[in-house]
């Protein structure tokens, strides 16, 4: 049995078809749990933020595993086979524990070095964990991908790459100003709830506003950031 992933990113698709191929909590449990009924694997865990889907298995041949894994993406995401093809990009064996690693150390975010990715791939291992898809591989590929994670964030300045490119962005706001000397006690509103928006939100919630709101196109992932906020005392 081999380790394959088969996925697709801000880096291969656009927003138009992230979007409509978005996957619900209830979606990504259907498709974990067909990936092991039809067979083409004996493990599945599937990752999914704002900006990827990838679906991870352990399958014993790659080119059947490959054209299953498509398949039943195209068929859970609602985006035709042919459509979403184009943006679907595969890694095997080494080259899929490398491109986990990366995405678990921020290397391959939109917002280079955010840190939500660790509790999404966290999320992502307690799914596979609970719908009892996920086995000693992935378990343990996932565990050392967090493991990776955690050591890349916490010794390295990775983290402050993101949140220097928001800062600026901020600053800009008031012709080079700190944020917090415009920031504080003010009223704030946030467009989007992915990456960038989260990191600026956060930014903001430290700079000292009153209030952030949070404006998205799905109530689910805006209303989940706001609890964040409001879990570091920020009114959202």
């Amino acid at each position: 049995m081999s380790l394959l992933v088969v996925g697709l990113s801000h880096r291969s698709a656009p927003v138009s078809v992230l979007e409509r191929a978005a996957l619900s909590v209830d979606a990504q449990a259907k498709l974990l749990q067909d990936t092991l009924a039809a067979e083409p694997a004996t493990e599945a865990a599937v990752l999914a933020t704002c900006n990827r889907i990838e679906l991870y298995a352990d399958v014993d041949k790659f080119h059947a595993g490959v054209a299953e894994l498509s398949t039943l993406l195209a068929q859970h995401s609602g985006v035709g086979l042919e459509e979403l093809t184009p943006y679907l990009y595969v890694h095997y064996e080494d080259r899929a524990v490398h491109h986990l690693f990366s995405v678990a150390c921020g290397l391959d975010s939109m917002v280079v070095g955010e840190g939500q990715i660790l509790g999404q791939i966290k999320d992502a291992l307690a799914r596979s964990q609970e719908l009892h898809t996920a086995g000693k591989l992935l378990n343990d590929l996932f565990q050392q991908a967090l493991r990776v994670g955690k050591r890349a964030h916490s010794e390295t300045g990775i983290d402050r790459a993101g949140q220097s490119l928001v800062t600026f962005g901020l600053e800009q706001l008031a012709a080079g100003a700190p944020v917090e000397a415009w920031a504080e006690g003010k009223r704030a509103l946030v467009i989007g709830a992915g990456s960038m928006s989260s990191l600026a939100a956060a930014t903001l919630a430290r700079a000292g506003v009153r209030e952030l709101v949070i404006a998205n196109r799905t109530e689910e992932r805006a209303r989940r950031l706001a609890e964040i906020l409001a879990d570091s005392g920020t009114e959202a």
